[in-house]
């Protein structure tokens, strides 16, 4: 969070789509967000229906399966 608001890296709910997902950027005061377990984005005029659920510093590291099987892991 920034400012009491949602910030880039935040997981967040939309009440305006009714979906969870997370907070990648912020283009010319538009939120675009990706869904938490893969999927097109989309994108939120306003932070009024961006909910926190849980914020960039207490998010548990993320990570990619697909990643780690490139790597070997």
């Amino acid at each position: 969070m920034k400012d009491g608001k949602p910030w880039v890296g935040d997981e967040v709910h939309d009440a305006g789509t009714g979906r969870n997902g997370v907070l990648t950027d912020v283009r010319s005061g538009i939120y675009v967000l990706r869904p938490l377990h893969g999927g097109p984005e989309w994108t939120s005029e306003t932070d009024a229906e961006l909910t926190v659920v849980v914020p960039l510093d207490e998010a548990p590291p993320r990570h990619s399966p697909r990643r780690a099987r490139r790597r070997g892991n």
